[in-house]
Order: C-alpha cells, then structure tokens, then sequence
C-alpha cells in the first residue's frame, strides 16, 4: 500500500496490515482478527521511539520531556499523521460504523500499522518510518490539539491578562453543526477558529492567537 510503499516499507506478512487495518465491528460483522492488540504494541513501540527521541533532542527534565511527548502522541496528532500518510483511506470498518470513521479510529489505525512494521520488519524499520512521519511537526515545534488553550493561558497568566472565548456563529442542522470562536485577551481579540465541536472551535481560535503572537 502506498502509505508503506513511499517509504520503501513492505510486509513479509501481508495479513498483518489486513489485521491492522480492521476495525472490532467490521470482524464483528466477517470474523477474523481487528487491529486491538496490534495498536496495544504500537503503541507501546511508539512510546519507546518517541521517547528516545526527545530524550536526545532536548536537555529538558521529566516532566517537560513528558509533556512534550505526550504532545505528538496524543489522539489528534496520531490521527494527523495517519491522515497524512493515508492510512485512513484504507480502514475496514462494519456497516454501522461507515458513518462514523472518527480520530479515534484513526489514531488507533495508526498505532496499529506501526505495531505491524514492529512485528515484521523490527524495531529499526518502525523507528524510521515513525520519526519520518513525525518528522515535519517535529521540526516546525508543532503544538497539536490539546495544547494550544493550555499554552495560551499560561501564556495569558504570566502577563496577568484576562482571557475570554466568545461563541460568534452555531450554523447547520443539529447533527452537523459548524461553532465559531473568537478568543480574546484583555478586550482585544487575537484569534478566531471554527470547529465541529465548540471544544475544537476553542482551540483553533487559540491556536490562531498563538500563532500571531508568534510572529
């Protein structure tokens, strides 16, 4: 598969990408393995590869090592990643479940084929594929979902600022809504984000304060 073949990676073992690829209710449905325990070894080969990582990159204590991994390892960046490479294209899923392919899965799928890379081609190969993948947030010090309302407020703390998200538009039918947020710090407004969800709304709108604050 190509999410493989531009790496120069192919399974001795083809069945174990069959296995990583499908999801409890597609076997629910045709029998056969999911992808569960392989993800239970990815990520575990993940955690050891990006923690050896970091651990060479930076100088950094635990906690800000920990923090730091738990960042690019999180359920949003895996999913980026595997959306990034394609690996979402190809998950087997049961018919209830086609509507609803979420990050979850996704991240899930990933965790999984690393798990299969692990097992077939060892560790060296997983490592490469891994930090290859990883690598363009890496090197940008991408802060993924989950960070970027934490960072703002300590940010906001440290100049003792007020901080406020501000709900500006709730458009589409009530199973498809769109949010828009605006995030504002003393009185001024630094960043507006949209999202599914007004949580990921917020956190577009702190990322994009975070970003002009950047610059």
């Amino acid at each position: 598969m190509n999410f493989l073949a531009k790496y120069n990676i192919k399974l001795s073992n083809e069945n174990l990408l069959k296995i990583a690829l499908t999801h409890s209710s597609y076997s629910n449905e045709h029998g056969g393995e999911n992808y569960e325990r392989l993800e239970f070894l990815g990520d575990a080969v993940l955690q050891l590869i990006t923690s050896e990582y970091f651990y060479k990159k930076y100088t950094y204590q635990e906690g800000e090592l920990s923090k730091i991994r738990a960042s690019f390892v999180c359920e949003e960046a895996l999913a980026q990643y595997a959306k990034d490479v394609g690996i979402d294209k190809h998950i087997k899923v049961g018919n209830g479940q086609i509507r609803n392919i979420n990050d979850t899965i996704i991240a899930d799928t990933f965790e999984s084929v690393l798990g299969a890379i692990y097992l077939d081609q060892g560790f060296e190969v997983a490592r490469k594929y891994a930090l290859e993948v990883l690598s363009p947030y890496v090197l940008e010090h991408h802060v993924f979902l989950g960070d970027y309302k934490s960072r703002l407020q300590e940010m906001v703390q440290t100049d003792k600022k007020s901080l406020e998200y501000r709900l500006i538009s709730e458009t589409g039918p009530s199973h498809d809504k769109t949010f828009v947020f605006e995030v504002v710090i003393d009185g001024i407004v630094y960043g507006k984000g949209q999202g599914k969800s007004k949580k990921e709304a917020e956190q577009n709108a702190a990322y994009d304060a975070l970003k002009k604050e950047a610059k």
